[in-house]
């Protein structure tokens, strides 16, 4: 239980006995059928119940768009805020509240555009909260225009002879911007992204998790090589911690570095055993989890890397902040707001 997720420390614990349907609230679920948001929603209900926490005691913060609906699903506190914020309005929660486990649900369009400042500064801070991004390369809520992370030459409805827009990497932009813990998942794979939902959680500091999600209405079959029981093998590389990096339905291919140290897919039976690297999530210098982010190919999926890609440990800002006010507390003594607010250091505007 929540023993087992060092970042809950401050959160109190449970003894009840809790299931997924403890986490189901009253609402109708209002997402069109066939969205991969019901996948994600039942997986992340069905994961609630390990943190043995109170449901008093977790936040779900979301801004615009289809994925933003979630906190009305979610039986726990909630709050659906305004277009690209979310991280904002959930750092002050956060930052102000360390009896709670907040989480933030976004989507490409909601944290890459409008959120894009948000999203990155809740990420080098290392607020402890965890963010889920919704990818379906594509603006669902307002009707199938193309977003930041659509392949360049989508045809959509505000881009009638392809987008233009070279496309976010959004793993990239993480780990550019320092983020402690990233990772990637897909909607379909429950398994799996309950997985990557434990390890996140159990992370002190911010966790971006990107989740490949589809919109079969504007954006049916994106990620469809990923999905595909005759495919996935081949195009998808499973990350493990301290585990060679080995993929392929016959396990044939891997991942080097070339002469130049790039990470590059290689045939397994034309390198030597020791190039194949060994996944290690928790090295400090971001260049190997970046160069990870880079060997995909975004158009066909082919060599997408899944799984947590970096998780280092670096002191929250939650923490640090709580540290620091104690350092001055026991100097100073508390503050008092009446007299900062009836001090000397007013004026009048006439």
């Amino acid at each position: 239980m929540s023993e087992n997720f060092p970042s809950l420390s401050l959160v109190p614990k449970t003894d009840d006995k809790q299931s997924a349907k403890d986490f189901k609230s009253d609402q109708e679920v209002r997402w069109c059928p066939g969205c991969g948001d019901y996948a994600i929603l039942a997986a992340v209900q069905g994961f609630m119940p390990e943190l043995g926490v109170k449901r008093e005691n977790i936040v779900f913060v979301s801004g615009i768009g289809c994925s933003s609906r979630f906190p009305y699903y979610m039986n726990t506190y909630g709050l659906h805020s305004i277009h690209g914020r979310a991280p904002a309005i959930a750092t002050g929660l956060a930052t102000s509240r360390p009896d709670l486990s907040v989480w933030v649900v976004t989507g490409d369009g909601d944290a890459l555009s409008i959120g894009g400042n948000h999203l990155i500064h809740a990420l080098r801070r290392n607020v402890n909260l965890k963010i889920l991004l919704f990818n379906n390369r594509i603006y669902g809520l307002t009707k199938g225009q193309y977003s930041p992370t659509s392949p360049l030459g989508k045809i959509t409805k505000s881009s009638p002879v392809g987008s233009l827009d070279h496309p976010f990497n959004p793993l990239s932009v993480a780990i550019g911007a320092e983020a402690t813990f990233v990772a990637r998942t897909v909607d379909s794979d429950r398994a799996h992204l309950q997985s990557v939902l434990r390890a996140a959680a159990a992370h002190e500091g911010t966790a971006l998790i990107e989740i490949y999600q589809n919109c079969d209405i504007f954006n049916d079959g994106a990620f469809e090589p990923m999905k595909n029981a005759d495919s996935r093998d081949d195009v998808t590389i499973r990350l493990e911690h301290g585990e060679k990096i080995i993929f392929g339905a016959n396990k044939d291919r891997c991942v080097i570095r070339n002469k130049d140290g790039q990470l590059v897919v290689a045939q397994v039976s034309e390198v030597d055993q020791a190039q194949i690297i060994v996944h290690d999530a928790h090295l400090d210098d971001p260049t190997y989890a970046f160069g990870l982010t880079r060997i995909s190919h975004p158009e066909t999926l082919q060599d997408t890397p899944i799984g947590v890609l970096r998780d280092i440990k670096r002191p929250s800002y939650d923490r640090l902040m709580r540290e620091q006010l104690d350092q001055v507390i026991a100097k100073d003594g508390p503050g008092d707001l009446a007299k900062l607010i009836l001090g000397k250091d007013t004026w009048e505007v006439n």
